[in-house]
């Protein structure tokens, strides 16, 4: 792909380069202040994941592997309301809807009141997060046409993990331009929503009406108190413990009876929350809303426990030794989420954004190139969390086709973690090379060339 580093013709009355609008911009000093916390905190939330997971594994592939799958598969709670389910599926249907409910408060903080309200900066990651979904799906139907058993798993390899790929990008990218950190986690989140659609709208087989209204009636209650109690809540933590937690589980509950996947009803309540701080509290100028309140409430235990258990209890598999594993990685399904994943999620990607470069006015931000963009889209291959839910979707729990997709989307991850590495990691020096001789130009004359040299090598 051609770098933007030659300048372009000009003529009487055209728009420069430098005038054309930025694919991946910089964005706002407090909106990259405020995804850089975000980070810092995934950074952590995906090291807890990766560590969950691999305590998962050995325990699973150990001779006290019994013991493990003992343990996911014990049963708990009310069976009357529909919620005598297994650990692993408390973790999966329950866990895992506070991490969407941080996914909705997100994305509607994200579309509202961030940066991506505005058009311009918002087409290019929703596309791209689009054609990242789109040519994994494709791949993978691909390469399973002729197994119409396995053909169900086309969603796995759809899903960004931003746990894990911030983890990793914390270990290698400590110098890269902000504006590609921005671009991966707007990234993964408009990912993650065009995931929970699929779950809501692929995986959803039985559906019980009386559950469903009374569902949306408790959304609705919980809309209103969010929305007119807001300062209320804002100022008085133990409130919205006591009040819209209890709603929130109930329609949480209601959903899951309803026969629509639980974790639907985390972005649902998510969406609910308000994100513009009301008049009575000074306006939008005086602070953060209750939907950056929340976010800074919640995000610890979704990152910290939430997230991790899930993972300690979805990624347990008995590969069965080498054979097993080979076996494994030599079926359809698991060909198809390595495939998806590793090439599909970076050709979608970076192919998206070029064609946009292409057919509208759009340009790269200055401060980065495209090779800095390909190893990004290379890293949105690692799906774990939301692959790992989608799998369990597909095959069900302990099936062997479900047990190959476990082993595909651990190949994929580990494999798009190394090969986002190779490309990162001298990118990443390049950086902090032109960050320090940045800071000698600035000693020198006090007027740093701060993005222009990032360009160059």
């Amino acid at each position: 792909m051609p770098s933007n580093t030659s300048p372009e013709p000009q003529s009487p009355g055209s728009k420069t380069s430098a005038d054309r609008p930025g694919v991946l911009s910089r964005g706002s000093y407090s909106e990259k202040v405020r995804i850089g916390e975000i980070l810092r905190k995934e950074t952590v939330g995906g090291m807890l994941l990766v560590a969950a997971a691999l305590i998962a594994i050995v325990w699973a592939n150990s001779p006290l592997s019994d013991s493990y799958f003992a343990l996911r598969d014990f049963e708990i709670g009310y069976e009357p309301w529909h919620l005598q389910l297994s650990l692993g599926a408390w973790a999966a249907d329950g866990l895992l809807a506070v991490f969407f409910f941080l996914v909705g408060l997100e994305l509607k903080r994200e579309f509202v009141a961030g940066d991506l309200r505005n058009i311009s900066k918002a087409i290019v990651p929703v596309a791209a997060a689009v054609g990242g979904v789109v040519v994994p799906a494709a791949i993978y139907a691909a390469i399973n046409w002729g197994h119409p058993e396995s053909l169900n798993g086309w969603a796995i390899p759809t899903a960004t993990d931003i746990a894990f790929a911030v983890a990793v990008l914390a270990i290698i990218g400590s110098h890269l331009p902000s504006a590609l950190r921005i671009f991966l986690l707007t990234l993964a989140v408009v990912d993650d929503l065009l995931a929970i659609t699929i779950i809501a709208v692929f995986y959803t087989e039985d559906l019980e009406i009386t559950p469903l209204l009374l569902a949306v009636a408790g959304l609705a209650l919980y809309t209103f108190l969010a929305q007119k109690y807001r300062r209320f809540f804002g100022l008085k933590a133990s409130a919205a413990w006591f009040i819209l937690l209890p709603i929130g589980v109930v329609v949480w509950a209601l959903v899951h009876a309803s026969g629509i996947h639980a974790t639907v009803a985390g972005v649902l309540l998510g969406f609910a929350v308000p994100v513009i701080r009301s008049q009575a509290s000074g306006g939008p100028e005086a602070g953060p809303g209750l939907s950056e309140i929340f976010e800074h409430r919640f995000r610890p235990l979704s990152a910290g426990f939430a997230v991790p258990v899930f993972a300690f209890f979805s990624a347990g598999v008995a590969v069965g030794g080498w054979d097993g594993f080979m076996s494994s990685l030599t079926d359809p399904i698991s060909l198809g989420i390595i495939a998806g994943l590793v090439l599909g999620k970076p050709i979608g990607i970076l192919g998206t954004t070029w064609l946009l470069t292409k057919l509208t006015r759009a340009k790269l931000d200055a401060s980065f190139n495209w090779v800095d963009l390909f190893g990004v889209a290379v890293l949105a291959g690692i799906g774990f969390t939301v692959s790992l839910l989608v799998a369990d979707l597909s095959f069900g729990h302990g099936t062997i086709p479900n047990d190959h997709a476990k082993v595909g989307i651990l190949a994929a991850s580990i494999v798009a973690a190394l090969l986002a590495s190779l490309v990162l990691t001298p990118r990443n020096r390049h950086y902090r090379t032109v960050e320090a001789e940045e800071n000698v130009d600035a000693d020198a004359d006090g007027v740093p060339d701060v993005y222009q040299q990032g360009r160059q090598g």
